[in-house]
């Protein structure tokens, strides 16, 4: 079967088609055949060799989201995939991964939409639970033009909160359409704007989102950024996704019956993952760029 590995560590010409045997499924394990696998920045950073919990020496396979059939089932699930260092990747015709991994794929939603949840709607979600932000607090999100930007906007406005939410240029009307109240340019000087009591940073921005959070404050990321001042007493959360089956399903199944959106740019054959790459660093998508086995 085919995959994509990563030759070596460097720009998207490393990633390059390769031959591997069928997976053979271990103990508690089935075999997907994948339809349509999601492209993530976290797939960049592994391929520079660049991760939170260090990267495997290549060649390897990237990939933790997917979508596809296990004999007449269809599925969508997530790999976790600093934990698997790397022993398999989504990026791939077939993959052998435990039951757990997976969820039903309903009726209505497609392979391509459904390879969009996993990842980003759990960090959304995640996130969020992290944030804890009182009942009807104003709540801002950066990077809201994003996938996990994108699902927190809808995620905090369908908790009540009021959320302000900074999208990329010509993406305002996308964004707004998701339950932001309130649509920030990219550039805009956030401290410029009454302070808020909770940040979810999805960029994340860093030290410059600290002006949009009152002391006291909280402000959540998934990567690791520079540290408040202590005297501001701003509690920062950084955190990895954790997977979680039973909130996937219901994400997915939100998504299916039209509570939640998701976007694809467009879809690319997974022998053209290195354009797909290419087109995630040069920026200006909306939505994800989805790989076809």
């Amino acid at each position: 079967m085919k995959v994509i590995e990563v030759s070596e560590y460097g720009g998207p010409e490393v990633l390059r088609v390769a031959e591997r045997d069928e997976p053979a499924p271990g103990s508690g394990q089935v075999v997907v055949r994948v339809r349509a696998a999601n492209v993530n920045p976290t797939d960049l950073g592994a391929r520079t060799g660049h991760g939170p919990r260090g990267v495997p020496d290549p060649p390897f396979v990237l990939g933790w989201d997917f979508a596809g059939d296990v004999g007449d089932d269809r599925v969508v699930g997530m790999i976790q995939w600093y934990d698997q260092h790397g022993s398999v990747g989504a990026y791939a015709e077939a993959i052998a991964v435990d039951e757990d991994w997976i969820v039903p794929l309903p009726e209505g939603l497609d392979y391509v939409e459904a390879a969009t949840i996993p990842l980003n709607a759990l960090t959304a979600v995640q996130g969020l639970e992290l944030l804890a932000a009182p009942d009807g607090a104003t709540v801002l999100v950066t990077g809201a033009s994003g996938a996990v930007g994108g699902f927190a906007v809808q995620l905090a406005a369908q908790a009540g909160h009021h959320v302000i939410a900074m999208a990329s240029d010509g993406d305002e009307a996308w964004v707004s359409s998701l339950g932001a109240a309130e649509v920030l340019p990219r550039d805009a000087d956030l401290g410029s704007i009454d302070p808020v009591p909770a940040v979810f940073d999805a960029v994340p921005l860093g030290e410059p989102a600290f002006a949009a959070v009152e002391d006291g404050g909280t402000i959540v990321s998934t990567r690791k950024v520079p540290d408040a001042d202590p005297a501001r007493g701003i509690r920062q959360q950084v955190f990895l996704i954790h997977h979680d089956r039973h909130e996937l399903t219901r994400l997915v199944d939100e998504v299916a019956q039209g509570r939640l959106k998701t976007r694809v740019d467009r879809t690319l054959p997974l022998a053209e993952a290195a354009e797909a790459h290419c087109l995630n660093e040069a920026g200006g998508l909306r939505g994800k760029v989805v790989l076809l086995p």
